[in-house]
């Protein structure tokens, strides 16, 4: 018989769950899928591309990336809700690439509104947008999508395959199948007779899907609920398989070193290493040099020996000059006008004009588990052990590598050690194929030292705002915004897809355009910096630069109005969009904010909407010893429907967790063409010692389902520059912000 593993892993799904119906109405009809091309062992069937059962019970494939956000626990339930099952019977694993699984939520993202406004008609036609993403193959975790993308399809999975199962035991009982419920994976019939699932799923499989209507939330049993995670068993007893816990049968382990400044190899002499014990092969990777050894230890001791000349860097060879560029994007058509409302080229009458500048640097993604991948290239083709958000890009690109059609690649997408948009990208695993060419029918595990990680990173932008406001009568008027850095758009799709979109480029200028404030005159413009260092997308990306700048200066021009700035924030909010103004009153009332802080505190707040929900932050600073140390910290979402509260909530902590660190000491700089970071000490995270008392409570007045897992990264940044302000009077515009004042450690 064969494993429900050994089936994920080793069958491309392309058969897709297609959904159609009265969405407003909660009705769906699970169409015919194409052909299932799973070849099932005795006892096992699939009743679609998302639910599997053998004689050991159900199986739940989740293919987006378990980064530890939770995404596998939630998906599982939502299955779960439908199917009746028990959640804790409930298997999962991420199954392999394929377009049934492409993300049917991104690529709504991409439409020119600013989101909160969005008519019924525009919630249309971003579902109906999803459907591109099937055409690209876009099976890719990132943007906050995951719960966007599974909320309706897995119920819907759940619930006809509950209807496949219920109409096989009504073919087998002889009675209608409206006659029949479903309990804890099994049938039952109005006299008692139970049928387990298990036991139906053979005749199930052979049954069209019928149509099916999604409970009530009334009904949940699951959602709305903190569930226990799929995944705290394995990673709390070190059982849970990692990419670089991968472990095969004479493996050999090797390690990669390549060019610092990205511009290429001219050189090297590997005379050195060659005598090293257990040193079994040098690889030239082209752009750098890799060493195959009997482990990971041996292979990186004897990598560094090897004398290499590097090529110079293709972009400038230092910070300074880097930043001269991006200002020098300024003096470029603007690529986009993302909005334009009013008249900000007059100063209204009797207004007051403030103006200010701010600067943001490169950032690493630093995830805990550094970048690895397992090759084995044999003679039926590749199989692949990598924790990647993109198996349908990473089996097409290492393909490409191996020089062998796609269908002979078999990626095992493993549970990861952080992501933060870092593991979208392909070189790692393409890096693992390449090495593994070298030593054909050896698996080969490529692990990357930490200074090779912070090294070879694709950065999130350096960039530049320039912010020009107007305030009168104790409220904001006016607010003119550029901002200038390298389109991460541009350069990520050309990596995944070949090609950068043209047009207004909507994530550079995120959480800048679309903030939900009544300001009636109010431009934003981004410009293009033409650099070619290495950038990627990160944690909230657009709007980590955007949501620091937007929302310190909305404090500047409230402190230029004379007015508190959560009240400023609330008036403009109130006025523009309900949701908004109802996250600053929930910060309002859970911290006590009377605008009046005493000597030796301050406070700042602040608010931003990004990827479909609306985030407000107050933090709280103190004075100790002459350093800063932040004590306190409230947040406040609205997600729209809250799938999990205890997964919510861990979500926001993190993601602030992880603007602070970014705020407070993190960048990446360069000398040299080389980047100067190289490990933690040097891109210091924020320590455990530093970390506030937080209480979060997440909001459910929106209509539609917001973001979760990037939210909480935006508002940190402006909420402790604020902070700061109100402590010592010292304006903080360039980050981190260790440049400018001491923090407690």
């Amino acid at each position: 018989m064969a494993s429900i593993g050994k089936i994920a892993r080793r069958t491309f799904l392309f058969g897709t769950l297609a959904i159609a119906g009265g969405a407003a109405f909660g009705v769906w009809q699970v169409r015919r899928p194409a052909p299932n091309p799973l070849k099932p062992g005795d006892g096992e069937s699939t009743l679609n591309a998302f639910v599997l059962i053998d004689g050991e019970g159900v199986s739940i494939i989740a293919p987006r990336a378990e980064m530890g956000q939770g995404t596998h626990t939630t998906w599982a339930a939502l299955v779960a809700e439908e199917l009746d099952v028990d959640f804790a019977d409930i298997r999962v694993i991420h199954g392999p690439p394929a377009k049934a699984y492409f993300n049917s939520a991104m690529m709504g993202e991409g439409l020119p509104n600013k989101g909160y406004d969005a008519s019924a008609f525009q919630e249309s036609l971003a579902d109906a947008m999803g459907g591109i993403g099937k055409l690209l193959n876009l099976q890719v975790t990132g943007g906050s999508t995951a719960m966007k993308d599974g909320f309706e399809r897995m119920r819907v999975a759940g619930a006809g395959a509950r209807e496949m199962l219920k109409g096989a035991a009504a073919a087998r009982l002889g009675v209608s199948a409206s006659e029949l419920r479903t309990e804890n994976g099994a049938v039952i019939a109005p006299d008692g007779t139970t049928l387990p699932y298990t036991d139906l799923a053979a005749e199930a499989a052979e049954i069209d899907p019928p149509e099916v209507a999604l409970r009530d939330p009334s009904e949940w049993r699951y959602l709305g609920k903190s569930l226990p995670r799929v995944d705290m068993v394995g990673k709390a007893t070190g059982t849970a398989a990692f990419a670089v816990d991968t472990r095969l049968p004479g493996m050999k382990f090797a390690a990669v070193r390549r060019s610092p400044k990205r511009g290429g190899m001219l050189s090297y002499d590997d005379n050195p290493t060659r005598g090293m014990p257990g040193v079994e092969k040098v690889v030239d990777l082209g752009d750098g040099v890799a060493v195959i050894a009997s482990n990971t230890w041996l292979a990186q001791q004897a990598v560094d020996a090897i004398e290499v000349v590097w090529d110079d860097a293709p972009y400038p060879d230092d910070t300074d000059a880097m930043m001269q560029t991006i200002e020098a994007g300024f003096d470029t058509s603007p690529n986009s006008t993302m909005r334009d409302d009013g008249d900000v080229e007059s100063l209204p009458a009797g207004a007051t004009e403030l103006t200010a500048e701010y600067r943001l640097p490169f950032l690493a993604h630093a995830t805990m588990e550094p970048m690895n991948a397992t090759a084995w290239i044999r003679p039926e083709g590749l199989t692949l052990w990598s924790g990647n958000q993109g198996p349908t890009f990473t089996r097409d690109a290492c393909a490409a590598e191996a020089g062998i059609d796609a269908e002979q690649v078999e990626v095992i997408t493993t549970v990861m050690g952080g992501g933060f948009g870092r593991r979208g990208e392909l070189d790692f695993s393409v890096l693992a194929t390449r090495v593994a060419k070298a030593v054909p029918g050896t698996p080969v595990q490529v692990t990357w030292s930490r200074e090779e990680d912070m090294t070879q990173d694709f950065y999130r932008p350096a960039a530049i705002a320039r912010m020009r406001g107007a305030v009168q009568d104790g409220a904001a008027v006016m607010m003119d915004a550029s901002v200038s850095a390298p389109s991460v758009t541009q350069q990520a799709l050309a990596r995944w897809i070949g090609f950068g979109p043209g047009g207004p480029d909507k994530v550079h200028v995120e959480g800048l355009f679309n903030q939900p404030y009544a300001i009636p005159n109010y431009r934003v413009r981004g410009y293009h910096a033409d650099l070619a260092v290495p950038i990627g997308f990160w944690r909230s990306v657009g709007n980590s630069i955007n949501g620091f700048v937007h929302e310190s200066f909305m404090d500047e021009m409230a402190h230029a109005a004379g007015a508190d700035p959560l009240e400023f924030r609330l008036t403009l909010a109130r006025a523009e969009w309900g949701p908004a103004a109802a996250v600053l009153e929930a910060v309002k009332e859970m911290s006590g904010w009377t605008g009046e802080t005493p000597d030796g505190i301050g406070r700042g707040v602040a608010m931003c909407y990004s990827f479909g929900s609306p985030v407000a932050m107050v933090i709280e600073v103190a004075d100790q010893d002459g350093a800063i140390r932040i004590t306190r910290a409230w947040i406040a979402a609205d997600v729209g429907t809250v799938l999990d509260p205890g997964i919510t909530e861990t979500q926001l902590t993190g993601g602030m967790v992880y603007g602070l660190s970014a705020a407070m000491t993190e960048e990446i700089t360069f000398a040299e063409g080389a980047v100067e970071q190289r490990n933690f000490p040097d891109y210091d995270p924020l320590r455990m010692p530093q970390m506030p008392a937080c209480e979060v409570r997440v909001l459910e007045t929106m209509e539609h389902l917001g973001g979760v897992g990037e939210i909480g990264t935006p508002p940190a940044p402006p909420a402790l520059a604020n902070a700061i302000f109100d402590l010592t009077g010292t304006r903080i515009r360039t980050l981190p912000m260790n440049k400018e004042v001491d923090f407690f450690v």
